[in-house]
């Protein structure tokens, strides 16, 4: 067991708690650079999605498990990053340029629904982005010439540096770096007061006001950070995508992304990481799963993906509502404290609503 004693102030807000984590997330690091080249293109490109996945996570892990404002229409914002990019590289602008404007576009239209729901909470914000996400999706199908109707429209594919930026191994270390700058912003953000007065909103609105947060200040930058990132990653997967449609960004990716922050853990960016591997690998194993029980005619069903990700949504916020990440740590306290650990301390701890705590 670590016990690490607090000597100076900064270590309360420093990255690292301990040198033990240096050394394990350098390693990892090291890790995920040799990685693309040791593995196929195939397995490059798949890892090359969990971290687009873990992108747009970050971004619905800062509303959803740090300010606890729960949207169901991130994919509208997915496809605000996506069409935003596609369009802008069709007019010859920079990649880089293109990347940081569609995630502007995104955050103006985060901030603007954020503003526009600011007396909502609860299932009633949860249907008003899920009317955002179809608002955009009927523009999407109707945006003529500019996003190609229902038929689409093809990816510009710009070179960098003379490389493709479609190239597998090129790519892999564009949304590596990508995201790790995303989770490294995340990581000071949350330490900022800006950060604190995001947890305060989820914990109690109106203890955080009578602190003095101002909530509708709050609520909407928290919408408009978690958009940008959302559509930062739906640029970058424009370029995975290669041909833009609007079912790759209905309402089943919502679902996804939900299901992404639930099952890898809220309140956590370690979860979100975990999450999106989960995620990024579960359209494979459930094509698995297809192929095996096309024998009794599961195969032709219709809607199965969907039924699975709300399945493993309920049965995660049943029995483990802590996430992957939260089962982690109760198996290396476990370890930590083995045999004199008490068994109470590791099962499931039982939630409280807003209401409920007031008493």
């Amino acid at each position: 067991m670590r016990f690490v004693l607090t000597t100076r102030y900064a270590q309360d807000v420093a990255l690292f708690r301990h040198n033990g984590q240096r050394f394990w997330y350098g390693l990892l690091a090291i890790a995920l650079l040799v990685a693309p080249w040791l593995m196929t293109n195939f397995y490059v490109g798949e890892a090359a999605m969990v971290f687009i996945w873990a992108i747009a996570g970050v971004g619905v892990m800062l509303l959803v498990g740090y300010t606890g404002l729960v949207s169901l229409g991130h994919a509208a914002f997915l496809a605000i990053g996506a069409y935003t990019h596609a369009a802008l590289l069709r007019y010859g602008v920079p990649l880089p340029l293109a990347l940081l404007l569609a995630t502007g576009a995104a955050a103006a239209a985060g901030a603007l629904v954020g503003y526009a729901a600011l007396r909502m909470t609860g299932v009633y914000l949860a249907v008003a982005t899920l009317a955002f996400e179809r608002i955009v999706a009927y523009l999407v199908e109707h945006g003529g010439a500019l996003t190609g109707g229902v038929r689409g429209v093809a990816m510009t594919q710009p070179q960098w540096f003379g490389i493709s930026v479609i190239h597998s191994h090129f790519f892999y270390y564009l949304c590596l770096g990508v995201l790790a700058l995303c989770i490294f912003g995340a990581v000071n953000l949350l330490r900022s007061p800006t950060g604190r007065a995001f947890v305060a909103v989820r914990d109690s609105e109106v203890c955080a006001e009578s602190m003095g947060v101002h909530l509708a200040r709050t609520k909407t930058v928290a919408f408009a950070l978690s958009a940008a990132l959302t559509g930062l990653a739906g640029a970058l997967m424009a370029h995975k995508i290669g041909h833009l449609v609007p079912e790759a960004f209905g309402v089943n990716v919502s679902i996804q992304l939900l299901l992404l922050v639930v099952v890898g853990g809220l309140g956590s960016l370690h979860g979100v990481v975990f999450g999106a591997i989960f995620v990024g690998f579960l359209p494979q194993i459930l094509a698995l799963a297809r192929d095996q029980l096309a024998a009794f005619g599961v195969d032709r069903v219709p809607g199965l993906e969907v039924g699975a990700y709300g399945a493993i949504l309920v049965l995660f916020l049943i029995f483990e509502p802590l996430g992957v990440y939260g089962r982690w740590l109760k198996i290396r306290a476990w370890f930590d404290e083995f045999p004199l650990y008490r068994k109470a301390t590791y099962k499931k701890q039982k939630s409280y609503l807003r209401t409920e705590r007031v008493h």
